[in-house]
């Protein structure tokens, strides 16, 4: 800004000799290429966006134009004060204040800005892939910590503070913290991971290792809730979350749920007939898949039956209670019209006179 300084002082004497005239007329004269930017930036934005179909660089140039020509306007305004000398002694308290204006104005530019190019990039996922729809709030927050540090920092620099002793205290006061809450670090550490990792999402139907199981209606920095089938919504800790085996039913190549139902019939059955029973079973319940196709396994010799297995698909886990009761009462009914005997324990008791 020297130069820019020298040459005020080189040309401006040319017009008038009254410091005041010349501070206003700086002001002015800043305030016309402030105009002038926000038209040149207009300009570029026209041209850049009728060669693309992208709207990341429209709402680039568009958040840009307030705080450049800001700026500029604040450049001059300080110029001005300079060479008018109406305020020498307070000159550093308005540089100050000059500077948090435009330190907040390219905060909330960028912080926009990071926002909108955050959510195009989860909506592209494919060139980006770590930045997805289920890891965009993640990648959210640590722009708006980093730019708020940044803009912190900016801010105690341009009021003249000690920038060491505050980040050395900082780092003291986040000592004290982290044995203080260490909990809650190890919630919001293992959130990040579980956010970055995506064992589940938001929607998948999970059972864990100690029993529970529903779906996932929400995935926090700090917990997961899971609503039951008893309609009952559980919060589980981020920690627990990431030490504990997590069943996802949902996840793979499809979220349909493989049912087994084991059957036992009496030995001297037809063993062709029960499999054709149990297929017709299958095939006439509307809530079964039709791909992949049911099938049916015979698994053992028991103690008194022959065991059996129809294997078949449903839409979803949740439908696994429903469509299970549904299969063995129309198995009981199609044994009992086929005439195949369902065994069941029987014990002869002998009494003596």
């Amino acid at each position: 800004m020297d130069w820019l300084s020298q040459l005020i002082q080189d040309y401006l004497p040319l017009v008038s000799d009254n410091r005041m005239i010349q501070g206003s007329l700086i002001i002015l004269i800043g305030a016309i290429f402030s105009g002038l930017a926000k038209g040149f930036i207009n300009k570029i934005q026209l041209h850049a966006t009728s060669r693309t179909a992208n709207l990341l660089d429209d709402q680039f140039f568009e958040l840009l134009k307030k705080p450049f020509s800001l700026s500029i306007l604040l450049v001059a305004i300080y110029l001005g004060v300079i060479r008018s000398e109406l305020v020498v002694e307070k000159l550093p308290v308005l540089k100050s204040i000059l500077v948090s204006v435009a330190v907040f104005y390219w905060l909330r530019c960028f912080l926009s800005g990071s926002k909108f190019a955050l959510k195009h990039l989860s909506h592209n996922n494919q060139k980006v892939k770590l930045v997805q729809k289920h890891t965009l709030p993640l990648f959210e927050n640590l722009a708006v910590l980093v730019l708020y540090a940044v803009a912190v920092y900016f801010l105690f620099v341009a009021w003249s503070i000690d920038v060491t002793a505050w980040v050395a205290s900082a780092g003291i006061l986040g000592l004290a913290l982290s044995f203080a809450a260490k909990d809650t670090l190890a919630n919001l550490f293992a959130g990040v991971f579980i956010l970055a990792d995506t064992p589940y999402r938001i929607g998948d139907f999970i059972v864990l290792d100690s029993g529970e199981r529903g779906l996932v209606t929400h995935i926090g920095i700090r917990s997961t809730r899971i609503l039951t089938r008893s309609d009952v919504e559980i919060t589980i800790p981020n920690a627990i979350m990431g030490n504990t085996k997590v069943t996802n039913e949902t996840a793979g190549p499809h979220s349909k749920y493989r049912l087994r139902l084991p059957v036992g019939v009496a030995y001297g059955s037809d063993i062709p007939q029960v499999r054709v029973a149990l297929l017709k079973v299958a095939s006439e319940n509307s809530q079964v898949e039709s791909f992949p196709e049911p099938r049916v396994r015979m698994r053992s010799f028991g103690d008194s039956s022959l065991n059996f297995e129809l294997l078949c698909w449903v839409a979803e886990p949740v439908l696994r209670g429903l469509v299970s009761d549904l299969l063995l009462e129309g198995i009981y009914d199609e044994f009992n019209q086929e005439n195949i005997e369902i065994p069941f324990p029987q014990r002869d008791v002998n009494l003596k006179q």
